[in-house]
């Protein structure tokens, strides 16, 4: 039987609250290596959250930086669609996950073909998946860890938040005001659960934050990190499995201007600087 001496329970915490202490434990174990953990988020579905971490992932990783990358969309995942990346790997841990262009990836993609059979499960065996993406996939020694998360508030980002120690989150918006209200809810999730947020790309963008974008920072007391236009060849690169800010300068300067402002607003950009 586990040795509980050490994790006593809160005055007043349900027993269920000392499960999640030691999934949190084995969560820490297994990722000691990773120094920094973000994720890419927005409570609005179609903000384009999958190819801002992407790229996010590779614009860190062309910094000489030892990068992975966690679809953390685990019903519907589309970073390997993406990324043309058609591999399975093997279920029994520990997880040994692909390299792709020098990032490591994840994906319930990987184990299931959720095109012909999709994933059709509720809250507990999408909690499970990621515990054990967290638990028993095989990191190793990483600088950044991005994790491309679901929309919504619910199971799923729920469970990084309880289980991971993020350095923060990137809210990901586009000019439309819904898009908005649905970013501060998101924002506001995550600091009531005392997850820090980095700040706020406006994805989709003419080139300037919309009015949308700006009311979002101020509710959330945030930074603005950048605008990633739009652009039909940003598109067309996604679709074909080429990531863009590997193929096109003009968006890689976009994404670089972002990761920039990102490492100098609490992700320090030293990989020696901060030890998990």
């Amino acid at each position: 039987m586990e040795n509980t001496s050490s994790q006593e329970l809160p005055k007043g915490a349900h027993p269920s609250f000392l499960n999640v202490l030691r999934a949190k434990e084995r969560v820490k174990q297994n990722m000691a290596n990773v120094k920094h953990k973000i994720g890419v988020y927005s409570a609005k579905g179609g903000v384009g959250k999958t190819t801002v971490a992407i790229n996010l992932a590779y614009a860190l990783s062309q910094k000489n930086l030892r990068v992975g990358l966690l679809d953390a969309d685990i019903d519907c995942p589309n970073v390997t669609m993406f990324l043309g990346i058609d591999e399975k790997i093997d279920p029994h841990a520990p997880l040994k996950l692909p390299v792709k262009d020098g990032v490591k990836i994840a994906s319930t993609a990987m184990l299931v073909d959720e095109l012909k059979k999709p994933i059709i499960w509720r809250g507990p065996l999408i909690t499970k998946m990621l515990s054990d993406f967290f638990e028993h996939a095989d990191w190793g020694e990483l600088d950044y860890l991005v994790l491309d998360l679901s929309p919504g508030t619910s199971d799923a980002p729920l469970t990084i938040m309880q289980l991971l120690d993020l350095d923060g989150f990137v809210i990901v918006t586009t000019p439309q005001k819904i898009a908005g209200l649905n970013s501060i809810r998101s924002g506001l999730m995550a600091k009531r659960l005392g997850v820090h947020i980095l700040g706020v790309v406006e994805n989709m963008s003419s080139g300037e934050p919309s009015q949308s974008t700006l009311d979002v920072v101020a509710a959330l007391g945030t930074e603005f990190l950048g605008c990633i236009k739009r652009d039909d060849l940003f598109n067309r690169l996604s679709d074909s499995g080429t990531v863009p800010v590997l193929a096109e300068k003009r968006i890689k300067e976009d994404f670089d201007a972002f990761v920039s402002r990102l490492l100098g607003h609490g992700v320090n950009s030293n990989p020696e600087a901060r030890k998990a």
